[in-house]
């Protein structure tokens, strides 16, 4: 059976070392996360992952989610697990005290998401799933739904799902069938298909809560292939009325459980409306000026930010993965023996060397390694970031770039590396790694889906490269450049810094190169942007997780405890391994897209 310790450590080096989070008090949520607190959070987060969730993994892959006579049956002892996870607090971890949380900061629900991911994706998904809709409902929605549906999803009593994708639809929504028509008393009636939503049915919980998009017909009733007739909805599964008591089943069916390569503890639904009533959700936005229009995207407003949380929290799913292969990869690397080490043996009184004796088994290791910590760092930065946005501090705005800019970067950078990360952990198990027994074959796969859902990579790409570069006059990368060029210029006069400022700034120089020719090339031929896209964002993933590593190792010069030791370690790794990656990516964006449209 595999293990998993959670890295409790390195948490710690990132929140008081790295962060300096007792210097950020005045930050909203953070007015409260004491030394003793936060210590609290990590041990009791830690434990419980390892020992309620991880347990169950393995399991729950081998049994997988019953759909039998229209009900969905989750893996033996989830149920279990979820009332343990609820009945902590857990879920609510995030939510604010008034409805029944316990107000923590995004640094804190990211670092036990992370574990949860790590411990155990299939099941700690229901619960994250849960919080982003309760998220949603709490900014948009009513003040009964405030006061008696998002308290019952704090606690876990229900549940929650975001439905977005069709049969005929993802990401172009302009292709969405499913709408829905105000009725009298001021509800509406929901007709629709909407595939692949996980958790979209399960016994773990009385209720669930659907966050739902759909189309709503215009004045004469018809329904556009633009925009701006989307709009965001709730719809129960078992129908509420305004004094939170249960009522009928709601017309919302199930129709079959998906057969998937992973998260096979995961309930990943078809779920048909069938005249389902559904409650319009209105985000609160300024009034309208004499003459002007609503923007069609107002009414996905609410949809908008809970993907938004939804694509930080699916980065971080890779990096738990990353984490519990790794973990994996290095114990069986020193239990197997095979061959001896290129400069002798480091054994001759057994019959092999440990495998770990190997450059290239080192290699591996060391990659999925480096990427952990260095995107863990990257998450947890960004999660300051979004609270200093939401600050009246005078960097407030840069911050809010940052975290905006980096959210399709954390999507995509990360999961592309988990992807890698558990492959490599595998591979260092040789044939024995693609056994079902040894268990770490389920992390390539559980892996695989985070680069298709919540956006698919190559749409993250385009996201960056079409939006976020241009919004506000490129305020984002300026920021960022700022940000990296400053640094650089504080650092390079430190000769023990050397090694990674130089790093620090050759990336920095690709990325400002491949920027200014996106700008200047992607407006006259929009296909260079799209041809250059995916490598692009992997440049400002290895660019920005190299900055990251670079301050890691300015803070561990000096200190000779392992855990320093080997922060530079990694740190030397990737400036010697990854950031030689970034004049290849700049020569690949270069070369534009002609070969590429050649495709027929």
């Amino acid at each position: 059976m595999p293990i998993y310790r959670a890295p409790v450590e390195d948490f710690r080096f990132l929140i008081h070392e790295f962060l300096e989070v007792e210097k950020h008090r005045d930050l909203p949520q953070y007015e409260e996360l004491s030394p003793d607190l936060i210590d609290d959070i990590l041990t009791n987060a830690g434990k419980f992952c390892e020992e309620v969730l991880h347990p169950l993994n393995q399991a729950g892959d081998e049994e997988g989610c019953h759909f039998e006579n229209g009900v969905v049956r989750t893996p033996k002892g989830f149920k279990e697990a979820y009332k343990a996870y609820s009945e902590a607090g857990w879920g609510g971890l995030g939510a604010p005290a008034e409805y029944g949380g316990a107000g923590m900061p995004t640094l804190m629900t990211m670092i036990l998401g992370e574990m949860g991911m790590a411990a155990n994706q299939s099941l700690a998904m229901y619960p994250m799933l849960t919080a982003g809709a309760y998220g949603a409902l709490i900014a948009t929605g009513a003040d009964w739904m405030k006061k008696n549906i998002a308290p019952k999803m704090v606690s876990g009593e229900w549940a929650g799902t975001m439905c977005l994708t069709e049969p005929g639809c993802g990401t172009d929504l302009r292709l969405m069938k499913t709408k829905a028509v105000e009725q009298p008393d001021g509800t509406y009636r929901m007709n629709g298909t909407k595939i692949f939503i996980s958790g979209g049915d399960q016994d773990l919980t009385d209720n669930i809560i659907h966050m739902v998009i759909a189309k709503v017909p215009d004045e004469n009733g018809q329904i556009h292939d633009d925009l701006s007739t989307v709009n965001f909805f709730m719809v129960p599964k078992v129908l509420v009325d305004e004094d939170g008591k249960m009522g009928k089943r709601n017309t919302v069916n199930t129709g079959g459980i998906e057969h998937k390569m992973g998260i096979k503890g995961q309930a990943t639904c078809v779920l048909n409306f069938d005249d389902a009533v559904a409650w319009r959700l209105s985000p609160k936005l300024p009034p309208l000026k004499p003459g002007e229009k609503r923007s069609s995207a107002a009414g996905m407003a609410g949809m908008f930010g809970m993907m938004n949380a939804a694509r930080l929290g699916v980065g971080v799913q890779s990096i738990g993965l990353g984490e519990i292969a790794y973990q994996n990869g290095m114990a069986y690397v020193h239990e197997r023996r095979v061959g001896r080490a290129l400069t002798g043996p480091k054994e001759p009184d057994k019959p092999a060397d440990l495998e770990i004796v190997h450059p290239d088994v080192k290699r591996m290791l060391l990659h999925a390694r480096a990427f952990v910590e260095g995107t863990r760092a990257l998450a947890c930065w960004t999660t300051l970031n979004m609270a200093i946005a939401q600050s009246k501090r005078e960097d407030a705005s840069a911050a809010a770039a940052l975290a905006d800019l980096m959210t399709p970067v954390i999507k995509a950078f990360c999961t592309d590396m988990g992807f890698e990360a558990t492959n490599l952990a595998m591979q260092c198990y040789g044939g024995h790694g693609y056994i079902r027994d040894n268990g770490v074959e389920q992390f390539v796969r559980d892996a695989r889906i985070n680069q298709t859902y919540e956006g698919a990579n190559g749409v993250q790409a385009m996201d960056l490269v079409g939006r976020k570069l241009g919004h506000k006059g490129g305020a984002a990368p300026l920021a960022l450049f700022a940000a990296l060029t400053g640094w650089i210029a504080e650092n390079e006069k430190d000769e023990a810094m050397s090694v990674y400022v130089k790093g620090v700034k050759r990336g920095t120089e690709a990325l400002q190169a491949a920027t200014m020719w996106l700008a200047q090339h992607g407006l006259a031929n929009p296909n260079d942007a799209g041809a250059g896209a995916v490598d692009y964002l992997r440049l400002m993933g290895v660019v920005v997780t190299g900055w990251m590593w670079a301050r890691m190792a300015k803070i561990s010069l000096g200190k000779d405890d392992p855990l320093h030791k080997d922060k530079l370690m990694c740190a030397r790794y990737w400036m010697e391994r990854l950031i030689p990656e970034c004049p290849m990516l700049l020569e690949r964006i270069q070369a534009g897209s002609g070969t590429v449209m050649e495709l027929n």
